[in-house]
């Protein structure tokens, strides 16, 4: 938690420069220098702990009196790296419990779940205690909170990686994904998965591929399970041509859904077949390409007009290629 009136306001706090126990450490302040543009509007309570926590930095001092100056001055400022980094210091030459601060930086998290520092602090603990009990599924309920938070995600990946924990994580994905379809940080830390375990093994790319197209035909405009078909098919040397997505997408179309990502897909699939047979283009390719050529007017025109710029350029593009082949 940052600073707060309730917390300014608490009848119980004493400022340390009124506590007995710290009458030997000389507070030292903030330095803004001669000339200070926008002067930060500090509370007391703020600058009272801070004097102290940069006198403490500035002697060293190792105690557990500082230890618990740090817990102070990071609810007032949980983003303070210097703070975290010297807890750590006091953590290790006092010998802590690194179990309890598990469980303090948890508490911290649960506060301040968008924040670098918290994050990187529980994974230092994490390392030094070379157990990762309890770690996915502490992540896993900060996922509940916020199925999208990067520095989350983040940890998971480390933890997985770490501890090689990779067992149970495509289905972990599949929950998320089942619970919503659109959940792009869920099928980009399947992507993950599939890369770091199988590197992208042929059969395990074909059955993602399938995976990738129920998903597509459950909700065509979902961009991510677009995104993620696209992400698996540079991995093959047919790329967009695989027959299996060249069928389903000839099916949607002919069903006449009109998703941008079907169009595009459309579009880019005939330039790559073109490209293919660059020379001497097939008459099923020529009839692909002029559709492409409708598809992108109708992308500038209708379904996609904020990158119409886009299509049209495309549209030349295509035009200028096959001026003498078509």
């Amino acid at each position: 938690m940052s600073d707060s009136s309730s917390d300014e306001n608490c009848s119980d706090w004493i400022f340390y420069k009124d506590r007995p126990e710290w009458a030997d450490v000389t507070p030292v302040p903030q330095e803004d220098g001669p000339r200070t543009v926008v002067k930060i509007a500090y509370s007391d309570k703020f600058k009272d702990v801070y004097n102290y926590m940069r006198a403490i930095l500035k002697s060293g001092e190792i105690s557990e009196r500082a230890l618990t100056l740090t817990q102070d001055a990071l609810r007032l400022n949980p983003a303070n790296y210097t703070v975290w980094q010297y807890r750590r210091h006091l953590l290790k030459n006092l010998e802590k419990d690194l179990q309890e601060e598990l469980d303090y930086i948890g508490d911290v998290i649960e506060n301040n779940p968008k924040n670098y520092q918290v994050w990187h602090h529980r994974m230092a603990i994490v390392e030094w205690m070379n157990d990762a009990t309890g770690e996915l599924q502490f992540i896993e309920k900060m996922l509940d909170l916020d199925p999208k938070n990067y520095h989350a995600w983040k940890h998971r990946q480390w933890v997985l990686i770490k501890f090689n924990l990779f067992k149970n994580e495509l289905e972990f994905t599949h929950r998320l994904i089942e619970d919503d379809i659109r959940n792009n940080s869920a099928w980009n830390q399947r992507y993950f998965v599939i890369n770091f375990v199988n590197d992208f093994d042929e059969k395990v790319i074909h059955q993602e591929i399938e995976y990738a197209l129920n998903a597509i035909l459950k909700v065509t405009k979902n961009e991510s399970s677009w995104n993620y078909l696209r992400g698996l098919l540079i991995h093959l040397d047919i790329g967009l041509l695989e027959p299996k997505v060249v069928e389903v997408c000839e099916h949607l179309y002919a069903q006449g859904k009109k998703s941008v990502h079907l169009l595009a897909y459309l579009v880019d699939m005939a330039i790559e077949k073109l490209q293919m047979e660059r020379y001497e283009p097939s008459e099923e390719t020529k009839v692909l390409v002029n559709r492409a050529k409708e598809i992108c007017k109708e992308l500038a025109e209708k379904y996609d007009v904020v990158r119409k710029k886009y299509w049209l350029y495309v549209l030349d593009a295509i035009e200028t290629n096959t001026t003498a082949l078509l």
